[in-house]
């Protein structure tokens, strides 16, 4: 049975009429944007910090990795675990305990003495970010049911998350330049203050009429493949692929998860029901994601490596360098999802976003040691925003698309552990073939500066070509696994009335 939706308030005393009204459902938007928006910058602002926290605590280029693996690991073991217990618990509830502990966590990073205490409190951000993000996106499946509100809602919030990364550039670079590496991580203040206030004001209490129950089986099962998958990929990244423990780490991953979909295929009380992977537009939308994750990784790390290391900007230069591909993403996300997803129907989206972005990718294989950024990676990274902030709203929108409002916590979970996973592959496979390319390069040749030079660029446009042939895999795969039909709008949530 289908329920009505309470969408949250000013505040309690105003009535239940009021609380679904239009103008609040906006602003639960504004509020859950903001959150999505913390979550989404710390995978890159820290980078950037990266550097300069090293010189200040003192740990080796060995540990230095840590600080963000530490982070990946807890946030993609977690993220299905953290989306169930918010479909268990309540979604208004798991949202406000996530952003109390990231910021919690934030600070203690922040005031970190020891190397040991900020990666403590990066691993402390990955799990609080593990309840926080799958919470936001399903309040936002619950809340926004109309289907033209619901376009324009996921197509915001897809820009949010879209563009998050090269806005933590440009956060990153400005905090560390202007003020200190500390404020990395100090700033989440500021986003959770301004997220729990609106959170408790706005958001509507949910209620349930029966005693939760978690698949204690399956949440072991899948953490430990998650973790197995994520840490291999990673290892891979810094220790090659042949390594013994990278490679047990992988398989036991690989065999772990199919031990979880068995389980999940018997248990009365599912982690994750099957029903939720197995529907043909969920399925591809989380494909669609994932595939994105892998070659987004070259946009980001290499194009970041080339405007630094070749073409001498600054951090913050850098950051507002992406600020055209940010542009990009943001129109094409709140505009494709309302205007050219109802008559075009999502495969032909989908696959055309990937298209666009392969051009992107492709343009951006003609850098050199002398190139410009107006004539070789303006047009690039517009392209890049213009096709992925399409298809990533236009897939958020279908991962979520007819579930009840009893599964939306999973179901948006999923999508975020896509994001995670495929970022992880695209960080271990890019790298590799990045490290390869400018060792084929340098072998047989003088070693000297213009060499070496030459051969870092070899190792970035070996990557553009590689992420480009992903984006056009993708697009394949999506022209022929996902239907073309809209996405049908998500179940109302049972709340409280005050």
């Amino acid at each position: 049975m289908t329920t009505t939706i309470d969408r949250g308030a000013k505040a309690p005393e105003l009535s239940a009429g009021r609380r679904g009204s239009h103008a609040m459902r906006w602003w639960v938007l504004a509020v859950l944007g903001v959150a999505q928006l913390m979550v989404v910058l710390d995978a890159t602002v820290v980078n950037i910090a990266l550097p300069a926290a090293q010189r200040d605590l003192g740990f080796s280029d060995a540990s230095r990795q840590w600080v963000v693996t530490g982070y990946a690991l807890a946030f993609g073991s977690l993220l299905l675990l953290g989306g169930r217990l918010s479909d268990l618990f309540g979604r208004r509830t798991t949202f406000i305990v996530g952003l109390i502990g990231f910021a919690a966590t934030s600070a203690i990073g922040g005031a970190a003495t020891s190397f040991e205490m900020l990666v403590a409190a990066r691993v402390g951000q990955g799990i609080f970010g593990a309840l926080l993000a799958p919470a936001a996106l399903s309040l936002l499946t619950v809340t926004f049911t109309e289907p033209g509100e619901r376009a324009k809602a996921f197509g915001i919030f897809g820009a949010v998350a879209g563009a998050g990364g090269a806005i933590g550039l440009l956060l990153g670079g400005a905090l560390t330049e202007w003020a200190n590496w500390r404020w990395v991580m100090f700033v989440n203040l500021v986003f959770a203050a301004v997220a729990l206030v609106g959170a408790i004001l706005l958001l509507a209490k949910h209620t349930a009429d029966q005693r939760p129950k978690l698949d204690l089986p399956g949440t072991v099962v899948v953490t430990a493949a998650l973790f197995g998958i994520v840490y291999g990929f990673s290892r891979a990244d810094s220790h090659g692929w042949t390594d013994a423990l990278t490679l047990t780490f992988l398989i036991g991953g690989a065999v772990l998860l199919a031990a979880f979909v068995a389980i999940e295929a018997k248990v009365a009380h599912p982690l994750l029901p099957l029903r939720i992977v197995l529907d043909r537009m969920r399925g591809a939308s989380y494909l669609t994601v994932f595939v994105m994750g892998i070659g987004m990784f070259a946009i980001f790390l290499f194009l970041t490596y080339y405007m630094q290391l070749t073409m001498g900007y600054s951090p913050i230069r850098t950051g507002v360098a992406f600020l055209p591909m940010v542009a990009a993403m943001v129109l094409s996300s709140t505009t494709v999802p309302s205007l050219l997803l109802p008559k075009l129907g999502p495969k032909i989206v989908v696959s055309g976003g990937f298209l666009i972005a392969a051009a992107g990718m492709a343009w951006l294989t003609r850098i050199g040691l002398t190139t410009g950024y107006a004539t070789h990676i303006l047009p690039a990274l517009i392209l890049l925003g213009l096709g992925l902030g399409g298809a990533m709203s236009t897939a958020f929108q279908g991962a979520t698309s007819g579930v009840q409002h009893e599964d939306a916590g999973v179901a948006s979970a999923t999508i975020n552990t896509s994001q995670q996973v495929g970022g992880s592959i695209g960080t271990a496979l890019l790298s590799t073939i990045a490290s390869s390319a400018a060792a084929n390069y340098l072998s047989g040749r003088v070693p000297d500066r213009m060499t070496v030079a030459q051969s870092m660029i070899e190792s970035y446009t070996t990557s553009f070509w590689w992420a480009t042939g992903i984006f056009v895999v993708g697009a394949v795969i999506m022209a022929v696994l996902m239907p073309n039909s809209v996405p049908v709008p998500s179940e109302g949530e049972p709340v409280l009335a005050h």
